[in-house]
């Protein structure tokens, strides 16, 4: 009976020593600790030289042509348009940055990711450097986007915007 008692006893040390366990989990944020986040990790603007190479977009032809078709795939780029007919571009070779411009194909603002890997911060400055929002990436489908002073300007759960309170504030098309 010891002999058994000892062999268990032994299997059982032995035994989760020799098992493999993956731990898995997301990372979950609150409004508050959202803003903490971006607030305390402000990156510098990107150089005025990096940034001049993009003040007007050398594409603009091929990329007003491809968005008026519908397509926002490219082999070297993704675009995005919006309702103003403002769009952007994200290259390929450089998906920490990305460039916004007017109807016109001059840049109005830019981007700047710490990662691509969820969960994320961006930094979106105007052409001056100044900041005009930040947002914090969650997951493909939720955002946190703030005011350079911390104010919540919406918290994005797919196509749904909310405010502070949990107001519905905007809407916007969500691709799944």
């Amino acid at each position: 009976m010891r002999f058994l008692f000892g062999l268990f006893f032994l299997i059982a040390l032995i035994l989760p020593a020799q098992a493999e366990m993956f731990l898995t989990g997301e990372v979950e944020y609150t409004t508050d600790s959202a803003r903490s986040e971006l607030i305390n990790s402000k990156p510098q603007r990107a150089d005025e030289k990096f940034i001049s190479i993009y003040l007007k977009d050398e594409n603009y032809n091929e990329n007003i042509a491809a968005l008026l078709k519908g397509s926002v795939e490219l082999k070297d780029r993704t675009l995005a348009m919006f309702s103003d007919n403002s769009y952007a571009v994200m290259y390929h070779n450089d998906r920490l940055h990305v460039f916004y411009y007017a109807p016109n194909g001059d840049l109005t603002h830019y981007e700047i990711k710490d990662g691509i890997e969820y969960p994320y911060k961006s930094y979106k400055y105007d052409i001056n450097g100044n900041l005009v929002n930040m947002g914090l990436r969650v997951s493909k489908a939720e955002t946190y986007i703030f005011s350079p002073k911390g104010k919540l300007i919406a918290h994005w759960v797919k196509e749904n915007g909310y405010d502070e309170d949990g107001n519905l504030v905007m809407t916007r098309k969500y691709l799944d």
